[in-house]
């Protein structure tokens, strides 16, 4: 193996493919990286049994320049992650020069000159194959959804089933949705399936896919494959492929409220700096109370023995008072993903989760990535694309 390859097209695919990488790796040669040439083509993989991901460039090889290299071909070699990850990306802006030579592999850039030891390449798992496709969705909408669900998704492993995003097809929609039991994250999209009539649907690591969504977003569209226990991602030349989550996802649906007694209308960001400045005064065992009244919304936290905070923000109020408490991290974490200027707020009583859904053109959101629901008389409601459902703290007294 001996190649030259662009510094910055080499940079970028060894530092995406080692962001997936374990820190901890429970064997050495999963913390390695794979590179393997065929003619013209360099492949960059990693994979720790639940996650690979694979990107390609084009290299010169320089196997008809040297003649004790012996005949150009297949090769493939496995270096250290970590540091090939941290080489590449200092050395100069020059072409770069990468050989293997008896056990280690040398690296060459401009008048810099690295040599790495191998790992051995024999003990490293076979890559899994990317499944068939199922259909193809907007990079930049796919992961603004992954984004705006991964917030409410747990992160204690001891309960797998909230660790997860649900992602549910149903012919041209796609819907994502993720819980920790305290938050409740729904996104829908529209997308191109392979197949009109695919239903199904997969638990997929948060994460993971928050991770893969966001790194894949450089191409136009994201290719979308499903398998036997597996998710297949691809954009331009990088894909990856994801092990599913073996386990039943909550009923989510019974949580959305269907009516309301209460709502709000607020400015997305003088609703989050008022939350900032009262939540300063919070600590454990506090919260962030909301006061709801004729045409106001009153923001207090803390008590006289700890220190106090009220704030008082003009609101388009709708149906009778409320008070209401919440952890005022998970209404940031609400707020920070709507992507509207104005947020609706519904609530029913002060012991029912409030709903959070964004505001366009003076009505919650419903664009094309919405759908469409039927009341009990008929009359079609649109279904606002985004949805985030945050429970209440208990009040004191």
């Amino acid at each position: 193996m001996k190649f030259r390859v662009a510094r910055d097209d080499l940079a970028d695919a060894v530092a995406w493919v080692a962001k997936s990488l374990p820190a901890r790796p429970p064997v050495p040669v999963l913390g390695g990286i794979l590179l393997q040439v065929d003619g013209s083509t360099l492949t960059v993989a990693g994979f720790d049994y639940e996650v690979s991901t694979r990107a390609t460039l084009s290299v010169d090889a320089l196997d008809e320049l040297d003649a004790d290299a012996g005949e150009a071909g297949t090769d493939r070699v496995l270096v250290s992650g970590r540091l090939l990850a941290e080489i590449t990306r200092a050395l100069p802006a020059k072409p770069v020069d990468l050989a293997v030579v008896g056990p280690k592999v040398s690296i060459v850039a401009g008048s810099a000159r690295f040599t790495l030891p191998t790992m051995p390449v024999e003990d490293y798992p076979p890559l899994p194959q990317m499944p068939d496709a199922s259909g193809a969705v907007d990079s930049a909408e796919f992961a603004e959804a992954v984004a705006q669900t991964v917030i409410a998704a747990g992160r204690d492993d001891t309960l797998p089933m909230l660790t997860g995003i649900r992602i549910e097809i149903d012919g041209d929609r796609l819907t994502l949705a993720a819980t920790d039991r305290f938050r409740l994250a729904v996104r829908e999209l529209g997308w191109r399936p392979d197949r009109a009539e695919l239903s199904t649907a997969v638990l997929v690591p948060a994460r993971t896919l928050a991770d893969a969504a966001k790194t894949l977003g450089g191409a136009k569209e994201v290719t979308v494959a499903l398998g036997d226990g597996l998710l297949g991602l691809q954009a331009g030349d990088r894909r990856t492929t994801v092990r599913l989550l073996d386990v039943e996802f909550v009923k989510y649906r019974s949580l959305l409220p269907t009516s309301q007694t209460t709502s709000v209308e607020v400015p997305v960001s003088a609703l989050g700096e008022s939350i900032k400045r009262v939540a300063l005064v919070t600590d454990r065992g506090h919260h962030l109370r909301l006061q709801v009244g004729a045409g106001s919304l009153t923001l207090t936290a803390g008590g006289d023995d700890e220190g106090r905070a009220e704030e008082d923000l003009p609101a388009q109020v709708d149906g009778d008072e409320l008070l209401i408490a919440f952890n005022p991290t998970y209404l940031l974490d609400g707020l920070g993903v709507v992507h509207a200027e104005t947020v609706r707020i519904s609530f029913t009583t002060s012991a029912r989760p409030a709903l959070l859904v964004p505001v366009v053109g003076g009505d919650a959101e419903s664009a094309d990535a919405g759908s469409t629901d039927v009341d009990a008389d008929g009359v079609g409601a649109a279904t606002p694309a985004y949805r985030y459902l945050v429970m209440p703290a208990r009040l004191p007294g």
